[in-house]
């Protein structure tokens, strides 16, 4: 696993990009000989593995594509590519399915059920890799999936739960505040398209902080605001784009809705007019009840895991959520941090790294959740499969 992560690491492709990676991963299963379809969705691999005895069909997933990011560690494995990294941990999640798959592959025969495992491309990326795989029938007879990410900022030997929501839904939007330029001198003779969003910015912070019901979860940041001039001329277009988080739907479209009325009401009051554009993300990450707690026993019973402990809602986004709307499953965190070091580096940093064991962790906490749900639901009498 350290081998194949190490490899990925120094040779990474961003979303919608990773055909090499795409192309590894589907011949270390055809040199198993494991059934693999290629160009799943785009650029997705799905493997399966039919076991011996019938029973359910569990999905495993991992996902595959880098951040453009430049590499800043000083290691062996350090990315060759320039600006383009594995910021996220999505290579160990590759290395350490890959040789799960290997390792169940030799005890097929006494699999209860089938296993698939799913290579999804374009995770870092909206519209995402998940739905188009979907849409493709990656999960054609699935019964559960299980997922994991490497949390490079626990520890290593904890594993991290939460049933119900766990991780936010994932909104962009983009603001276009047109005014009139001039001369810097002459300020009165313009429209300030700087000082408009300015305006824009601070009013937007009442959306959360006032008009939000506090027990509900929510986020709302700019991101970028660009309004490039000479040092002398008062702008005439200012451009911001940010982000949206939410875990209720119903805050969701009220905060879509609530951004443009503040927006309006800002180029109202400096003779502006605006552009508005609000793109839906991923949707909230909802782990289902019965899976959480069969993950938790499973967890609990590894001798590599010392805890295993409730996470606490994360504001990040993840499209696993689409795999969860039409199948039952859980979405966990495998405790990563590197050992001995000065700094835990969060992820997509330019110096993110993860600590190698939890790969191993990592896989035998996916594995055994897997062949305990098939034990669990299979058929009272067990046939072996012709």
């Amino acid at each position: 696993m350290v081998e194949i992560r190490r490899y990925l690491h120094q040779n990474p492709e961003l979303s919608f990009q990773e055909k090499e990676t795409a192309a590894y991963i589907a011949d270390y299963y055809r040199r198993l000989g494991i059934d693999v379809r290629e160009n799943v969705g785009g650029n997705g691999v799905v493997a399966t593995i039919k076991g011996g005895l019938s029973g359910k069909t569990v999905a495993l997933r991992a996902d595959f594509d880098a951040l453009p990011i430049q590499d800043e560690k000083d290691v062996e494995y350090r990315s060759t590519v320039p600006g383009v990294m594995h910021a996220c941990g999505h290579d160990g999640h590759t290395a350490t399915l890959l040789v799960l798959g290997k390792t169940l592959n030799e005890f097929k025969e006494q699999l209860q059920g089938s296993i698939k495992l799913i290579h999804q491309h374009a995770e870092e990326y909206a519209p995402g890799g998940a739905e188009p795989m979907i849409e493709d029938g990656c999960l054609e007879g699935v019964d559960v999936i299980f997922g994991t990410h490497l949390w490079a900022t626990e520890k290593l030997g904890k594993v991290l739960f939460r049933t119900g929501p766990v991780m936010a839904a994932a909104d962009r939007f983009e603001v276009i505040i047109k005014g009139s330029g001039g001369h810097g001198a002459q300020p009165h003779k313009t429209k300030d398209a700087i000082v408009a969003g300015a305006q824009l910015i601070t009013d937007l912070q009442q959306i959360v902080s006032r008009r939000v019901n506090p027990i509900h979860p929510a986020v709302v940041t700019v991101g970028s605001f660009v309004a490039d001039n000479a040092f002398n001329v008062i702008a005439d277009q200012a451009k911001l784009i940010g982000t949206v988080r939410t875990f209720a739907p119903e805050v969701r479209d009220f905060i879509e809705t609530e951004i443009e009325q503040v927006l309006k009401g800002v180029c109202l009051s400096f003779n502006c007019e605006y552009e508005y554009r609000y793109e839906r993300g991923y949707p909230a990450v909802v782990n289902h009840s019965e899976e959480t707690q069969l993950l938790i026993q499973c967890a609990a019973d590894i001798d590599e895991i010392h805890n295993v402990e409730e996470i606490e809602l994360q504001m990040g986004g993840e499209d696993f959520s689409y795999y969860l709307e039409k199948v039952k499953g859980t979405y966990f965190f495998t405790g990563a941090a590197p050992e001995n070091a000065e700094t835990l580096y969060p992820h997509h940093h330019p110096k993110f790294d993860i600590n190698e064991k939890a790969l191993l962790i990592a896989a035998k906490t996916l594995s055994s959740a897997a062949l305990h749900y098939q034990k669990k639901h299979n058929e009272s009498v067990v046939t072996v499969k012709k």
